[in-house]
């Protein structure tokens, strides 16, 4: 669904700027930026750890790479206060709430459709960021008419509750590969696992992710002082931050994001808090609305957009349509194959870019 908006200029800026810089990261994953980077800085000791962060952890930690998904969930549920807040100055809360069972239902399927792209395939798979987002967002919903402290009870419920799912039903080893609780339900909805050790129930813990995005989002939509909004976003990822990695630390539940463990939902929610206080900080607090902020506001006002096109036709068309120039012009000069690679992942990258910068430009923005 397409609309038009004139209205563009009420948005918040900060919040564009941090999701655009996400989905930055996320469409040059696509463009295949992050995998031919770590095949050429390989045998470089200090490049080799950097092309690492650009990668999931295999297992237990956390990595640069796992925070993005966090981050996109935690930022749908900061925008979500200022989508309801315009849908109700229009509209009835009972059309805004039709427009959310649509979103969700829209962003199920396509999550869905996109593994049968990845399969080039019929098949039924559920590992999705987007369909993760679906349900995160109807529980989140739900919830963002109660006061701050019973939604911030309901997500701490969610984790304690993920911690009594998978203990319960492995206790000697409840966060272990492929056996576990996830797994366990995946075999149930889907018939198979995943490669990778994905699970579907992911939903659950990260819906917290969602929620305090919304309990952060409401927070900058209240008529507080500026230090009132910043100073609990610092309070609360800090503390976030701290028992997530505590938990890690004393060896009582692993960070790991494959499985979405409450210490892993903990730690990476306290990085997403903390990132929406520096960019609130810098960008709309101390008004640093440069021009050159625009390169990823742009990407931010088309994420959904962006995001499966580039997972889709852009990386089947884009990326050999780049090849054409880059070995075209650098293989005869006897620039190596890895260089090649990389800048190819640059050109494709630009050219996601430039769409996201042309529909801004002509103020068309897809909506889900």
């Amino acid at each position: 669904m397409t609309q038009t908006a004139g209205n563009v200029s009420k948005r918040l800026f900060s919040l564009d700027v941090f999701r655009g810089l996400t989905m930055f990261f996320l469409v040059a994953e696509a463009a295949g930026f992050h995998h031919n980077f770590s095949e050429l800085v390989k045998e470089h000791s200090f490049l080799s750890k950097l092309g690492q962060q650009l990668h999931h952890h295999p297992w237990n930690g956390l990595r640069f790479w796992d925070l993005i998904q966090p981050f996109f969930m935690f930022i749908v549920g900061v925008a979500m206060p200022f989508s309801l807040r315009k849908r109700l100055a229009t509209g009835t809360r009972q059309a805004a709430t039709r427009h959310i069972l649509i979103r969700c239902l829209l962003l199920f399927a396509f999550g869905v459709l996109l593994h049968c792209v990845y399969s080039h395939a019929l098949v039924w798979e559920l590992w999705n960021v987007l369909v993760q987002l679906a349900f995160t967002i109807l529980i989140a919903y739900a919830l963002m008419h109660l006061p701050h402290r019973t939604q911030i009870g309901v997500s701490i419920g969610l984790l304690v509750l993920t911690e009594v799912l998978y203990r319960a039903y492995d206790p000697s080893d409840p966060f272990n590969k492929g056996e576990s609780f996830g797994s366990f339900m995946d075999m149930v909805l889907m018939g198979k696992l995943n490669d990778g050790y994905w699970v579907t129930v992911n939903f659950i813990p990260t819906a917290a992710h969602t929620i305090w995005g919304v309990v952060c989002g409401q927070i900058l939509l209240s008529g507080r002082a500026t230090s009132d909004k910043i100073k609990p976003f610092l309070l609360w990822g800090a503390v976030l931050l701290l028992a997530g990695y505590a938990l890690d630390f004393f060896n009582i539940t692993p960070i790991v994001k494959r499985i979405a463990t409450s210490s892993f939902t903990l730690a990476s929610g306290g990085w997403a808090i903390l990132a929406l206080a520096l960019f609130y900080w810098w960008i709309d607090v101390k008004g640093n609305h440069k021009k050159w902020l625009r390169v990823f506001s742009v990407v931010g006002t088309n994420s959904i957009f962006i995001y499966l096109f580039a997972e889709t036709v852009g990386i089947q068309w884009f990326r050999d349509f780049g090849k054409i120039f880059t070995h075209g012009l650098l293989s005869p000069v006897g620039v190596t194959e890895h260089v090649i690679m990389v800048i190819n992942a640059l050109f494709v990258l630009f050219m996601f870019w430039y769409i996201t910068y042309f529909l801004d430009k002509k103020k068309v923005y897809f909506k889900v």
